[in-house]
């Protein structure tokens, strides 16, 4: 029985012949399976990683350098074109009197207007006196609609209550409280300001209020998650969210206070006053010079467009090309 039992016992690991049978298959499988293993593990290592450069790339703002050339065919070419054929239709008016001389003088009548006034020494005088009081008024009027805007947007009862009552107060000419300011204040730069404010506050107002209205709930919540509550999350969270509505308040905000002012100095004309373009359009008007009338009328559109050109759309651009809602290249 020892002699059976022995064989039996010692078979499955005793003879040779059977030791392949028992670990080839274990040998076979080890050695032809890890291989494999490895290559996908190796080839899905490979694929994630060409996955993660194709996101990277398409996060990456590539910034490259707009040639020169470039540059003036798109942003100088148009308005110069524009500008070349507005002054071409205006001397062909005036070359075939389609009214006469006295009543539209020709653009070089115009530009010698211009020219005579800078000659004696005024005509920056004039420029700088409406520019001081529109900057002003504006800046009043930021201090005064941001506030107001951040209220009316986040308070239900105060939009309730006067959230109409900015936007008819918008679409008031301002021209219509020049006669109210000036028995209020009389013939005073109170009554100008007052124009002012009245025509750029609500703007600005309801500029922050469409701008706040536009901010996804999930970034207020994710504020208040992280403990940005009150005036910190008013500073951190509201604000740089509804940054790009916000600043089209503000431009939409100078353009009322710049038409508001220009309306009040056309009005309340007084030697207390100062003389502004608004008042040298107006003196013009009485002497019946229509050249000088032009020529104040273009320095108020080139005041309000440059100041636009140079401050806003710079400002509105950056804001727009952070949150990847303009081309880097523009």
């Amino acid at each position: 029985m020892a002699s059976t039992d022995n064989p039996s016992s010692t078979g499955p690991a005793g003879p040779a012949g059977s030791e392949p049978q028992a670990t080839g298959p274990a040998a076979g499988t080890t050695v032809t399976k890890e291989p494999a293993a490895t290559g996908t593990a190796e080839g899905t290592s490979d694929q994630l990683a060409g996955l993660e450069a194709g996101l990277d790339a398409l996060d990456t703002q590539t910034r490259t350098r707009v040639p020169l050339a470039r540059v003036l065919l798109d942003k100088v070419v148009p308005p110069v074109v524009a500008i070349a054929l507005v002054l071409a239709a205006w001397q062909l008016a005036y070359h075939f009197e389609v009214k006469p001389h006295y009543q539209l003088p020709s653009p070089a009548d115009v530009a010698r207007a211009l020219q005579d006034k800078w000659l004696d020494g005024t005509l920056l005088g004039y420029v700088w006196e409406s520019v001081s009081r529109g900057a002003l008024g504006f800046a009043a009027s930021l201090i005064i609609g941001t506030p107001l805007g951040l209220l009316v947007a986040r308070v239900r009862f105060v939009r309730a209550a006067i959230g109409p009552i900015l936007s008819g107060l918008q679409s008031l000419p301002s021209v219509a409280w020049v006669p109210a300011a000036i028995i209020w204040f009389g013939l005073t730069n109170s009554t100008i300001y007052a124009v002012v404010l009245l025509g750029a506050v609500p703007s600005i107002a309801n500029g922050l209020v469409a701008g706040v209205d536009q901010i996804p709930p999930l970034y207020l919540r994710a504020g208040r998650t992280i403990g940005a509550t009150g005036f910190a999350g008013i500073r951190h969270v509201l604000l740089p969210a509804a940054l790009p509505g916000y600043i089209a308040g503000l431009k939409q905000g100078w353009a009322f206070s710049w038409r508001s002012l220009m309306a009040a100095e056309l009005i309340a004309t007084s030697p207390e006053l100062g003389t502004g373009l608004g008042q040298l359009l107006d003196q013009a008007r009485v002497d019946s010079d229509m050249s000088l009338v032009l020529a104040a009328i273009l320095l108020i559109l080139i005041v309000g467009i440059g100041i636009e050109l140079l401050i806003f759309a710079p400002i509105e651009r950056r804001v727009l090309r952070s949150r990847g809602l303009l081309a880097s290249n523009r």
